[in-house]
C-alpha cells in the first residue's frame, strides 16, 4: 500500500494486491469483501481470497469484515465441491511468506499429488490452467456466485 488518496481529508492507503500473490496467481474478480485469486499450478484448485485491509491477521479483522470474509471463503469452499467435485477443502489464513492477510481455500481429495499432506512446501511444479478453463471457472463464479469482473 503505497499511495495514498484523500478521503474526507484523511489519508487513505489505496489498496494494492502482495506483487507474490500476483506472481503466483490469475486475478478471477472479486466478491464484496475480498479479491479471488487461483494459483496459478493447476493441479489442485487453490483459490486465494484477499479482503481490502492492511491488517496481516484474520483475527484482527472488525467482526463484521471478517464475518464476510469467512463467508465469502466458504461460497469458494461450496465451488470446489460441487462444480469441481473434490469432496475435501483446506482452509487456511497463514501468512508467515507473504505478510498481506489472505486465506488460501484448497480442494482436496485422496491420491492428489501431496495427499494426505498439506499442500504447502509439497505440490510439485504442475501445468498452468488453460484460458479456456480459466474463463470456465470464472464465469461460473459470476453466474453462480455474484463475483465481480475486474
Amino acid at each position: 500500500m503505497r499511495n495514498k488518496v484523500r478521503y474526507d481529508n484523511v489519508a487513505m492507503p489505496i489498496f494494492e494486491l502482495h506483487p507474490q500473490l500476483l506472481a503466483d496467481c490469475h486475478r478471477l474478480g472479486r466478491f464484496d469483501c475480498c479479491h479471488v485469486l487461483l494459483n496459478k499450478n493447476a493441479l489442485l484448485p487453490w483459490f486465494i481470497l484477499v479482503p481490502e485491509t492492511n491488517l496481516m491477521d484474520l483475527f484482527d479483522l472488525p467482526q463484521p469484515q471478517r464475518s464476510e470474509a469467512t463467508h465469502e471463503a466458504g461460497i469458494i469452499s461450496q465451488f470446489i465441491k460441487h462444480y469441481l467435485g473434490y469432496p475435501k477443502v483446506n482452509f487456511a489464513a497463514i501468512g508467515n511468506v507473504v505478510p498481506q492477510l489472505h486465506l488460501h481455500v484448497v480442494g482436496r481429495r485422496p491420491n492428489d499429488p501431496c495427499w494426505p499432506a498439506p499442500v504447502w512446501g509439497n505440490l510439485p511444479d504442475g501445468p498452468e490452467y488453460t484460458a479456456a478453463r480459466l474463463a470456465e471457472m470464472t464465469d461460473l463464479l459470476v453466474r453462480h456466485h455474484a463475483l465481480r469482473m475486474l
